[in-house]
């Protein structure tokens, strides 16, 4: 019988909170060093270091990386008629949302003669990190080739580490090609995102990275960072926070928190209630669930990491979960608009307890690649603007020049920049012998 963590938080004191709402990961520090090496090894020695860690950590010596159009076909051939549907139903939805998102452009005269405009444009290459291994998550495909073909992306590269044969998995591939993914590259941790990053004989540079990853994957994005590419956010591993009271279902907020469990053994779910005894049905589903899922070993890892918090009422649960800040927030309580209205850190939200965060996973629309280990403080979840860059234009007349110059001219002597000056000084000039002539 596995233990579950379960706190009474009036019984925390202040300077316990930080402790209890500590994720279960490692440092950056533990895994840093790892990731510089190979990055400077991918930099200096390009697929030959890519095939060498491909070896190292996947387990299989490459030839070649490029998936070919033959293993896509014979991919596609492999997926059962029943889950291509689902897929496509899964990619229509998330298409409707993710072209709702679509903006105008902003235009706007500040002053007389002068106008200002923003568009906005695709970013031209951009790199797709696909988890694989025990969970080929194939539904990442669907949350990031979507939105990168509605902005109008030129090339998006998948990467995903090949398994022990040299393969990907087939629905990782049907998803690939049924979303104009441009170039599939059988490779995967810390030495994709650095062919990513730098660019090999087989794998294009990009200037933006997006998909989550281990806590190895997330800290090489971050480091990609430093050699001039974009990424979406440090998405690690995942996690699950719900708030609920004596109106949820036990068997249900169980089972949510065990789909986050089963992600991998550094995920982390947190169930916060103002009902003792809820918590304690929780648990006992918990237990009784557990026994028969497949990646039962992964799960009771996680769950060993989670917890269970009582709280006295909802605001201190509010204030909680915002200090908290989690990947996914599932609310099943009474007073559900209290936690809709005022939530102000959480990377996507589930609202009624017929709302399974599954449901955003794979096929309601909103996009499942969020911001992990509290970064949903600032952080938003990916979206259709995470492809696209904005772009000013200004085109200003000579009305405008003599409405606006007099205080640039001002500005910039006061800034010691005196060829700013003389830019618009020069334009006003020349205002006034054109009046003159």
């Amino acid at each position: 019988m596995i233990t579950i963590n379960k706190y009474n938080f009036s019984d925390v004191p202040p300077s316990g909170v930080r402790g209890l709402l500590e994720r279960p990961t490692k440092t950056v520090d533990d895994i840093e060093a790892t990731v510089k090496e190979i990055f400077k090894e991918v930099q200096k020695k390009g697929d030959e270091a890519i095939t060498k860690y491909t070896s190292l950590f996947d387990g299989v010596a490459l030839a070649n990386l490029e998936v070919t159009p033959e293993e896509i076909n014979e991919a596609i051939a492999s997926i059962p008629q029943e889950l291509q549907d689902a897929i496509q139903l899964a990619k229509s939805n998330i298409e409707k949302f993710h072209t709702a998102q679509k903006t105008t452009r902003v235009s706007v005269e500040t002053t007389p003669g002068v106008a200002c405009w923003q568009e906005k444009r695709p970013i031209q290459k951009i790199g797709l990190y696909i988890p694989g291994g025990t969970a080929p998550l194939f539904s990442t495909v669907l949350m990031l080739a979507v939105p990168a073909n509605i902005a109008g992306c030129k090339e998006i590269v998948l990467c995903s580490p090949p398994d022990k044969k040299g393969k990907i998995n087939p629905a990782i591939l049907y998803a690939a090609q049924l979303c104009g993914v441009t170039k599939i590259l059988k490779v995967g941790g810390i030495q994709a995102i650095a062919g990513l990053t730098f660019g090999t004989a087989a794998i294009p540079k990009v200037y933006k990275i997006f998909g989550p990853g281990n806590q190895f994957v997330t800290v090489a994005k971050q480091l990609a960072t430093q050699f001039g590419v974009a990424i979406d956010m440090p998405a690690g591993p995942s996690e699950l926070l719900i708030v609920a009271d004596d109106t949820a279902v036990p068997a249900f907020v169980a089972s949510d928190l065990l789909s986050q469990a089963e992600h991998g053994t550094d995920s982390q779910v947190i169930l916060v209630s103002t009902s003792k005894d809820l918590i304690d049905a929780v648990e006992t589903e918990i237990q009784t669930q557990l026994e028969v899922l497949p990646r039962k070993a992964i799960a009771t890892k996680a769950i060993e990491n989670s917890k269970l918090i009582y709280v006295e009422n909802d605001q201190i649960a509010l204030d909680l979960i915002d200090e908290y800040g989690p990947e996914h927030f599932i609310i099943c309580a009474q007073n559900e608009d209290f936690y809709v209205n005022n939530i102000g850190n959480a990377g996507s939200v589930f609202i009624g307890n017929y709302t399974p965060e599954s449901a955003g996973d794979y096929a309601s629309g909103t996009n499942h690649t969020l911001p992990t280990n509290g970064y949903a403080k600032n952080y938003s979840g990916v979206n259709l603007d995470s492809f696209l860059k904005s772009m000013t234009f200004q085109k200003i007349t000579a009305e405008g020049i003599q409405n606006i110059g007099p205080a640039i001219e001002l500005m910039a002597e006061a800034e010691g920049l005196q060829a700013h000056k003389n830019a618009v000084t020069l334009r006003l000039q020349s205002c006034e012998v054109s009046k003159t002539s």
